[in-house]
This record gives structure tokens, C-alpha cells and sequence, in this order.
């Protein structure tokens, strides 16, 4: 009967691992797409391969490797501790403070000066969005839409 009741609870666990892998792996996507990457660009700073970062996003990563996680997770957290704060959440922001202290220093370091965009110009577009007040916004993006369709 003990052997059948941890049997029991074996299976009733399986399901929620499997749910918070699901989620884990969709809310790393959520951040990888916010912050304009491949998952091949993701893979290249976490050290993994893109077929990995695929299996984490989609679920099929139950049996992904804790070290793939960290990774991934480590290079997500290093682009967007990069950002300007204000762009996140706090939850996030603390969120990301907490996952910094527990990456190896020589981690920290080697990734901290890559870029968070493959063109620096969007960069100092964001930047700029987000230096100037809010109320003003909407007129900024107002004369970038006419601008781009001059350019067309």
C-alpha cells in the first residue's frame, strides 16, 4: 500500500513539473521577444544550442538539462539588466537582481558589455522614447510615422 501511495503522488506531481516547465519556457520567450532576440542570438550568449532554447520555449524541455535552464535564463537576465529599469515591471526588476547574485562573477562580467540590440541606433531610440515625458510621446511617435512614410 506505502509503495502504490508514492506511486500515486509520483503521478499527481508529474503534471504540475511539466505545467511549470511549460510556463517557464513561455515566460523566457515573452522576455526573449521583448528584448528583440533570436532564439539562435539567445542561444549564442547562453552558450546552448537553438534547438534547446526551442525545446525550453515550446515545453518540450521536461527533461532539459538544469544547466540549459540557467543559461538561458542568466543570458535573458543579463539583456535585460542591461535595459533602461524603468522598461520593466518591478516585480521584474527584483526579480532580476535576485538571479544576478546567485550567476558566477566571470558570467556577469563577459556578458555585460554585448549589446543589447544588433543595431545601437534602436538602442538610443528606446533610450530617447524613454527620456522624454510621457505626455509628449504620442507627438514623437506621430513625426516618426511621417517620417518613415517620406522615407518610403
Amino acid at each position: 500500500m506505502g509503495s502504490g501511495t508514492v506511486a500515486g503522488e509520483s503521478r499527481r506531481q508529474e503534471p504540475e513539473w511539466r505545467e511549470w516547465i511549460r510556463d517557464l519556457g513561455r515566460r523566457q520567450r515573452q522576455l526573449r521577444e521583448f528584448l528583440g532576440f533570436s532564439q539562435e542570438q539567445v542561444a549564442r550568449v547562453a552558450g546552448v544550442s537553438q534547438g534547446a532554447v526551442s525545446r525550453f520555449e515550446t515545453g518540450r524541455g521536461l527533461a532539459t538539462p538544469m544547466l540549459i535552464v540557467a543559461k538561458i535564463n542568466a543570458a535573458l537576465a543579463l539583456e535585460l539588466h542591461k535595459l533602461d529599469p524603468t522598461l520593466l515591471s518591478a516585480e521584474l526588476r527584483d526579480t532580476l537582481e535576485q538571479q544576478l547574485a546567485f550567476m558566477p562573477l566571470n558570467v556577469r562580467r563577459s556578458m555585460q558589455d554585448m549589446p543589447v540590440a544588433e543595431d545601437s541606433k534602436l538602442e538610443e531610440l528606446v533610450r530617447l522614447y524613454r527620456e522624454t515625458p510621457e505626455r509628449h510621446r504620442e507627438g514623437i511617435l506621430s513625426v516618426l510615422r511621417a517620417v518613415t512614410r517620406g522615407l518610403r
